[in-house]
């Protein structure tokens, strides 16, 4: 057994690491005021982005294939940083979805949460995310 978690750990696993901050992302379309940025890279961009800021433990396998797994899963759903090649119609509902996700407390994840103590949002971190995007997608272009 202990051969095996040895060999595992020389099967590489392909890192979510692009270059930040393309033209299509919800950043760069946006321009969201500083706190809102904040709030977004903190508790929704290493799943749902280009790019994954990897703690150590991800380094471990098995669980580097686990959280990669999850972060395509995560991408899957929403990819901020292809936010802006996404249709108007597309986005309002992927603004709707986030809405909801962080009023009913679905997202973040709190087993991403656990172990992200920055990406945990109070009462008014939701309030203040969920006005800003309903915002948005009254206007969503």
């Amino acid at each position: 057994m202990l051969i095996v978690l040895a060999g595992m750990q020389f099967i590489p696993v392909n890192r979510n690491q692009q270059d930040e901050g393309t033209s299509s992302d919800f950043l760069q379309t946006y321009h969201p005021p500083a706190n809102i940025s904040t709030l977004l890279k903190n508790a929704c961009y290493n799943c749902h982005s280009n790019h994954t800021d990897y703690p150590w433990y991800s380094y471990v396998q098995p669980v580097g294939w686990y959280l990669e797994r999850h972060i395509n899963k995560g991408k899957e759903n929403l990819n901020l940083s292809a936010f802006d090649t996404y249709s108007s119609r597309r986005k309002r509902s992927k603004l709707k979805s986030m809405i909801h996700q962080v009023k009913d407390g679905g997202m973040p994840l709190s087993s991403y949460t656990l172990m992200h103590k920055e990406a945990r949002l109070s009462e008014d971190d939701k309030s203040t995310l969920i006005s800003y995007l309903d915002s948005l997608r009254d206007s969503a272009h």
